[in-house]
């Protein structure tokens, strides 16, 4: 048992939003002391727009970042406020339906801004830079990470938080006895672009395309291929995303040699939706220099903790964005780990049985959350066995499917995690 003087020394890799949340809570409290290591030599975030599901949200006023969220974060306009996507025909635009998330809506904001709310907030000395971990090792009493320039760090518990390549993993799975998990190609790609929201809709007014579809998130579903638009920057612009499948192998392969991102023209971009309707294709047509995402995903692994090394966001559980939800379950996981570890009973615990109930609680969710991300995009490009092409099925599919991933119950979880534990109901 540890002594109710000491503190808890907390180690967390990987500045990414999941790394940084988790930071910002535990270095709240003084019985944590708590050192970030990222290896680039300053924050920042790969990608444009992300979208956040009503648990998500939650988890961002439970981390105690809703004000900052709140100034940068793009929502729907009223009447339209509680819409997260509306959902159409890409080869004319027709509507099939909605799916709603009440009080939340469509929420939204770029990666890149929300990365520097959270940063911005971190008191000094607690992120280091340029430290990129190459190994972790781990005994009764500590954990410790070495860099790459030489460096070591030693903590009680050590958190990765360092994305879809992790270094860290690996340990994990050794601890583990379980085989090694690497990143896999989903088959998807994605073509990324933003609009400026004023160029968009003088493009749609041209042409006669509805307006309305700026102004409320759309998606647009094809077989083999959909398109997603919602705002970003406070609306003024749009962030599109634009999916494309290929399903001629059962174990794609994305080439070893070939980068994950890269740029692409917008002749080939156009080439691959060239017999969707006027509003996919003003809408491709106004994105002159897009890039190409390679959609990797992680297989569920079998434990996200060994000891005192626990796994959190993409480097446990990166998944496909069909849902909008990776980064929001890497905003759970920091949630339940940061109410953990800021509950002073943690010094009377040791620290692997709270990474312990860490495991137990958040894994099978998270794994829930990769297995219905991989179906949801089944199910926008019209291969979902069960729908099929039944319109009307698939409208009520796709308002109701989202409601068990939304409506998550994390004051549940924490409670069940400290009865794990054995703790009181509160401190």
């Amino acid at each position: 048992m540890r002594s109710s003087q000491s503190k808890l020394h907390i180690g967390i890799v990987g500045g990414g939003i999941a790394g940084v949340a988790l930071a910002l809570d535990l270095c709240r409290h003084s019985h944590l002391s708590v050192q970030l290591f990222e290896s680039a030599p300053a924050f920042g975030e790969v990608g444009a727009g992300v979208s956040f599901g009503a648990n998500a949200v939650r988890a961002i006023a439970g981390l105690g970042i809703a004000e900052p969220y709140r100034k940068i974060a793009d929502q729907t306009q009223d009447p339209w406020q509680d819409i997260w996507f509306e959902w159409r025909r890409g080869e004319d635009a027709g509507y099939l339906g909605a799916s709603l998330a009440e009080g939340v809506g469509q929420s939204s904001v770029h990666r890149a801004d929300f990365l520097d709310a959270l940063a911005s907030q971190l008191p000094e000395g607690i992120a280091q830079f340029g430290k990129r971990a190459v190994s972790v090792e781990q005994d009764a009493e500590q954990a410790r990470v070495l860099f790459t320039d030489g460096t070591e760090h030693r903590c009680d518990l050590l958190i990765a938080a360092d994305g879809i390549k992790s270094s860290i993993r690996d340990h994990v799975l050794n601890g583990l006895g379980q085989p090694l998990v690497a990143p896999r190609f989903s088959g998807t790609c994605a073509y990324r672009g933003m609009i400026d929201s004023q160029q968009l809709r003088a493009a749609y007014r041209a042409r006669g395309v509805d307006e309305h579809l700026i102004d409320v998130p759309q998606m647009y579903l094809g077989l083999d291929a959909h398109i997603l638009t919602f705002p970003v920057k406070q609306g003024r612009l749009i962030n599109v995303v634009a999916f494309i499948s290929d399903r001629s192998r059962p174990d794609p392969i994305w080439p070893s040699d070939s980068p994950w991102v890269r740029n692409a023209s917008q002749e080939e971009m156009l080439s691959a939706f060239n017999h969707w309707g006027d509003a996919a294709r003003v809408l491709l047509e106004c994105i002159p220099a897009p890039t190409l995402w390679a959609l990797h995903e992680l297989e569920e692994l079998p434990g996200y903790v060994h000891g005192r090394v626990g796994l959190i966001g993409d480097a446990a559980h990166a998944m496909l964005p069909h849902q909008g939800a990776g980064a929001g379950q890497g905003l759970e996981d920091a949630w339940l780990l940061a109410r953990l570890l800021a509950d002073p009973q943690v010094l009377t615990s040791q620290p692997q049985e709270v990474l312990a109930a860490y495991d137990a609680i958040r894994r099978p969710r998270a794994c829930r959350v990769q297995r219905t991300s991989w179906e949801a995009g089944e199910l926008y490009e019209l291969r979902d066995p069960a729908v099929a092409d039944d319109e009307q099925l698939l409208s009520k599919t796709l308002a109701e499917r989202f409601d068990w991933l939304w409506n998550h119950d994390m004051q549940s979880d924490l409670k069940e995690a400290r009865a794990q534990l054995g703790w009181r109901a509160s401190a």
